[in-house]
Parts: structure tokens; C-alpha cells; sequence
């Protein structure tokens, strides 16, 4: 004898659905945390910090799938079957958003991760030390395009194309007040400063990203105006740590900072 199918088997099964989906969103959001967590304290290198955000974003897409599945098929299976599937998908949606928005925006940017305002006349560290593998993996090795130009000279092409933008800043101001106003917006963002020389007009300082805590170096760079116009020239210069693309940070970072300069 066949027994009859119990009535509350969809809602049981919609249930396991719902449970699935917010492991498997949670757990890939968790995956993430872990990963910009060990990244930032120096358990592990970056690179396995970056695949576990990878593999969290996967995971947690899965968990959107099957949360949109578990939606489908358990729109009558009660309230808190629900609340379970949507709290599933909102995390996918947010983590996925952020991870998309993330990989969008390095897809569009050169994949160099050292920023200048001068091209020409490069600022120089002197305190904080450069990378020893700062131009080890710049694109464009074998490229007819490049045909000739070492690494610093493919470089050099791919931040004019780039970062065309970026320029020297001329200021109608002296060079102790630029120097003065160029070191209390350093501060005012939080940067560990390594070095304030007003003799030389330079200005060295590491600034630390929020969840991974990947370090950049900061130069700034005052020198005398020899233009018609005088004043100061401001040059500045940041440069990633780690990795081979810095997804557009660093020249952000070199926008804002020129922006404020200009506000006083």
C-alpha cells in the first residue's frame, strides 16, 4: 500500500532549500571575511586572501541561485521559510555586487600599480623602501606594440595611455605653504607618515586599504614653480605593495589628493 504524500513535504523541502541557500551564501561571504581577515594580519600572502574572495564569490552566487530556486518553489511554505531565502539572497546580491563592481573596474584600468603625476622626473622614496619587484610583471613583453621598450619604458606607455590625466599640480602659493598644506591633508587622511623634509619639499607616507590592509606608498613632491606664473609645483607618486594591477587605487587616491590641494 502506497501511503499518501504528506502534506507538509513541500514546505519541509522548501525548508532544506532555504537552509541550503543561506550556508551557502553566508559561507561564501564568511570564505571572503577569512580572506581579507588573514590577508590583513599577515597569516597568509595576498594571493590566497584573492582566491578566497573568489571562491566566496562563487559560492555565495551559488547560494543566490538556490535561494531564487527555494523562492520559486516554496512561495507557500510559510514566513519563515521566506525570511531565510531573501536573507540568502540579499547576501549573494550585496557580496556579488561589490564583487562585480571590483572586477568591472580593474578590467577597465591599466594592470600597472605604480601612480606618478611625472613621468619625466619620477618622485623618489628615500625613506620608505620601492619593491624590489616593482616593474618584474608589466604587461606588454612580446607585444609588437612594444617592440624595444624595457619594462620601466612599457610602463611609462601604458601609464601615459592610462592616466593621461595626471599631471603637475601648479599652485599660486609659496613652497612652505604648499609644503604646509600638503602635510595637513597627509594627516587628515590617516596616513602613516615615514617622513616630512621641507628642506627637500617631500612628504613619504603609507596609506593601509580597509579590509585587506594592503599597504601603498605615498610621495609627495613641492618644489619651486620656474614657469612665468610661480608659485609651487606639486608632483606626487603612489605605488601598491603588492600585486600587478592596483584597480585604479592608486590614481584615485592621487586625484583626490591634487583635488584638495587646489580647495586649500
Amino acid at each position: 500500500m502506497v501511503e499518501p504524500l504528506s502534506p507538509n513535504r513541500p514546505t519541509q523541502r522548501a525548508g532544506g532549500l532555504a537552509r541550503l541557500a543561506l550556508i551557502l551564501s553566508g559561507g561564501g561571504l564568511l570564505a571572503a571575511i577569512v580572506g581579507a581577515a588573514g590577508t590583513g594580519s599577515g597569516s597568509f600572502g595576498f594571493k590566497i586572501g584573492l582566491l578566497l574572495l573568489v571562491l566566496g564569490f562563487l559560492t555565495s552566487s551559488v547560494g543566490g541561485l538556490v535561494a531564487v530556486i527555494a523562492f520559486v518553489r516554496g512561495r507557500s511554505s510559510g514566513a519563515a521559510n521566506r525570511r531565510t531565502t531573501l536573507i540568502a539572497l540579499a547576501i549573494a546580491l550585496v557580496f556579488g555586487g561589490y564583487f562585480i563592481a571590483q572586477l568591472s573596474t580593474a578590467l577597465r584600468v591599466p594592470p600597472i600599480h605604480d601612480i606618478t603625476t611625472n613621468l619625466v622626473d619620477v618622485p623618489r622614496f628615500t625613506t620608505l623602501t620601492e619593491r624590489a619587484d616593482n616593474f618584474a610583471a608589466i604587461p606588454g613583453e612580446g607585444d609588437p606594440a612594444f617592440a624595444g621598450m624595457d619594462p620601466r619604458a612599457r610602463w611609462a606607455a601604458i601609464h601615459r595611455t592610462g592616466y593621461g590625466d595626471l599631471q603637475t599640480l601648479h599652485l599660486p602659493l609659496d613652497t612652505a605653504q604648499a609644503m604646509r598644506r600638503a602635510t595637513r591633508l597627509v594627516q587628515a587622511r590617516g596616513w602613516a607618515i615615514a617622513k616630512v623634509d621641507a628642506a627637500s619639499g617631500t612628504i613619504e607616507a603609507t596609506d593601509t586599504s580597509l579590509f585587506f590592509r594592503f599597504k601603498d606608498d605615498v610621495i609627495v613632491r613641492i618644489r619651486p614653480d620656474l614657469s612665468p606664473a610661480g608659485g609651487a609645483s606639486l608632483d606626487m607618486r603612489s605605488v601598491s605593495r603588492v600585486g600587478e594591477s592596483d584597480i585604479g587605487v592608486n590614481a584615485k587616491r592621487i586625484r583626490a589628493f591634487l583635488a584638495d590641494m587646489k580647495k586649500g
